[in-house]
């Protein structure tokens, strides 16, 4: 493995393309997004049952339509009181096409009556590189936390107004761009997948 030439952020949320490409800004490569590629940018399935599964189903997908190796990353929140739900299922909680609004307010009624010494949690992360005729790699992050009850913050996006990461008194929408990158699941991900790809020329 190595850095390759060109890679393309198999992704269409703008949030996302965003935060990868603030997290993966030294990477010595040129990116491609799905804003040039509309027409031939394939819309996948995430049917996977783990986020690795995810993650691959989107890079691998984008990898072959476009001939560039591609990253994607699937993630989701843990919570301890759901017995670790919803996992994998985070982007789908509320249902099938479902807002991030509509996946947050059902985890606020989720966790209602549970104390909030009790509302642990966590964010999870596997960013993965597929290329199209070499071997997938990937890299794991994990961002531990709490839940509030109610949201704080306009910043972020999916579960962001009502987690608060270990060691600070704000919730993720309430952290600059800058502060969430550096302690979230997706900029721990995305920095050991560069580091792996770093080291293995």
């Amino acid at each position: 493995m190595s850095f390759p030439a060109r890679v393309a952020i198999a992704s269409r949320n703008p949030g996302k393309v965003r935060e990868i490409l603030a997290i993966c800004a030294t990477w010595p490569v040129e990116w491609v997004t799905w804003e040039t590629h509309a027409g031939t940018w394939p819309d996948v399935e995430e049917t996977g049952d783990s986020y690795v599964d995810n993650a691959l189903l989107k890079a691998r997908a984008v990898a072959e339509a476009l001939g560039v190796p591609a990253v994607a990353d699937d993630s989701g929140i843990e919570v301890d009181a759901l017995g670790g739900g919803p996992g994998p299922r985070s982007a789908r909680y509320a249902g099938e096409g479902a807002t991030d609004e509509r996946n947050l307010h059902m985890l606020i009624r989720a966790v209602a009556g549970v104390p909030a010494p009790g509302r642990t949690a966590r964010y999870r992360c596997v960013a993965a590189m597929a290329r199209p005729d070499g071997p997938d790699v990937w890299a794991e992050g994990v961002c531990e936390g709490t839940l509030l009850s109610k949201s704080r913050g306009s910043g972020g996006f999916g579960y962001d107004p009502i987690f608060v990461a270990a060691g600070w008194d704000r919730t993720m929408a309430e952290l600059t761009p800058e502060e969430k990158d550096r302690i979230s699941h997706r900029g721990r991900a995305f920095r050991a997948l560069g580091e792996r790809l770093a080291r293995d020329p």
